[in-house]
């Protein structure tokens, strides 16, 4: 069986690694993909977003089921479009998609389905923004509504700061939305929950801790994802079975009403205090980095789990995993996410021992005249399994430091409220 991944980061690569693993696949294609997946896949040089040409390569070479990593084409409806044409697309329809595309969306489920999360309201424009924000306390925590590659979300520490982010946004700051909602801050500590739906059932995916700071202590500028780990250790039972109850289940059911039943992977992004876990946002596909760790993690066949989905029987199948915990630590190019990248050249990759206890993830990179060069803010992503987080860690940052790449920049405190609890 062949099957096609589309997408081109760490995410892409790491679920690549884990399909490769798999007896009944001969062949995996990777829309673009990078200089990693090359490794291990076929490369294909076709735009995510060209959703007719792709549907030609798959069928001149004989391929119907396709993992689709990274939101855009989602929302796009990659999945509406190439299932028309005979092909299995794990991932949901365009119009469940909008969990993750519209905040404005995912708020008013929430209100409408009582499920727990901030206080909020929505503006188009800047109208009666002011005197909002006038009533609230600080910190305020201001959101595009639409996509922003997880560089959307602003923690104003001040009103002043708050009225200057929503002028932004308002302003195009963000070429997905002029829209953005204003919201209360919620104290806590945050982690990522997953599930897989095939449209009629769900199962439990696996739990992370995700660090979006640039700095270590988690201080500085959000990012796309600096490094994370799993599985995460605040969510126990009695969480867990409130997350279930309180915001998965209403979201699933308030989606088949509306007659767009989600398929594929629903993450919800969380903040729990005290024992009550809250909606941050969701997104409608597996994180980056956390689906690093959860592939490293996950001891079930991808494939297996794949074709459940697509059989509509998620319920009649185990998902097992590693009783190991898992860390990856995201290699940047300095001064991201407020520099522009520099293209340049990564030395060394070869000479570090890879296996399916620790892997070099990799995400923007290309190869040329048999060197790898990087290509973008998040380059690389060290990952590994072990016993607990830090001896998993201490082979992460060994890794890395084996790298001979001078624009490397990483944390090194990834999981250290874990460790040092």
């Amino acid at each position: 069986m062949n099957i096609a991944v589309i997408g081109s980061g760490g995410r892409e690569h790491s679920v690549c690694f884990k399909l490769r693993q798999s007896k009944k696949i001969n062949k995996i294609f990777c829309f673009p993909g990078n200089a990693g997946t090359s490794k291990i896949a076929q490369n294909v040089d076709i735009d995510v977003l060209n959703f007719k040409d792709i549907s030609n390569f798959l069928k001149k070479n004989n391929t119907k089921i396709v993992f689709v990593g990274p939101e855009v084409p989602l929302v796009n409806g990659i999945k509406d479009y190439l299932e028309k044409k005979g092909f299995f697309i794990f991932g949901p329809s365009k119009a469940a998609s909008r969990l993750e595309k519209s905040k404005s969306f995912t708020k008013s489920l929430c209100k409408k389905y009582k499920i727990p999360t901030a206080d909020y309201k929505s503006f188009n424009s800047m109208k009666g923004v002011k005197k909002y924000i006038d009533n609230m306390s600080a910190p305020i925590v201001i959101k595009a509504d639409g996509l922003a590659s997880g560089k959307g979300v602003f923690i104003c520490k001040n009103k002043k700061a708050a009225l200057q982010k929503c002028k932004a946004i308002n302003k195009g700051k963000f070429k997905s939305s002029k829209k953005f909602i204003i919201e209360e801050f919620l104290s806590g500590e945050e982690a990522s929950y997953f599930i897989l739906s095939d449209g009629k059932s769900y199962k439990f995916f696996g739990t992370a801790q995700d660090h979006k700071r640039i700095g270590e202590g988690d201080t500085g500028p959000n990012t796309g994802g600096m490094g994370a780990y799993s599985p995460s250790n605040i969510i126990n039972e009695q969480v867990e079975e409130k997350v279930k109850k309180q915001i998965i289940e209403p979201t699933l059911i308030g989606l088949k009403k509306m007659g767009c039943p989600f398929v594929g992977v629903l993450y919800a992004g969380l903040i729990i205090k005290d024992n009550q876990p809250k909606l941050i946002e969701y997104n409608i596909r597996l994180g980056d980095p956390e689906c690093q760790v959860l592939m490293m993690r996950l001891k079930t066949d991808l494939l297996k789990i794949i074709l459940a989905c697509k059989n509509k029987q998620i319920n009649k199948i185990a998902i097992n995993w590693s009783k190991k915990k898992a860390m990856t630590i995201v290699a940047s190019s300095k001064g991201y996410p407020n520099k522009k990248d520099q293209i340049s050249e990564i030395k060394n990759l070869e000479n570090i021992k890879i296996n399916n206890n620790q892997y070099i993830f990799h995400a923007a990179t290309f190869k040329k005249n048999n060197k790898i060069y990087s290509s973008g803010g998040r380059v690389l992503n060290s990952t590994a399994l072990n016993k607990d987080l830090r001896s998993a860690r201490n082979v992460c940052i060994k890794m890395l430091k084996k790298i001979n790449w001078k624009e490397k920049y990483f944390r090194k405190d990834i999981g250290w409220r874990a460790i040092n609890s």
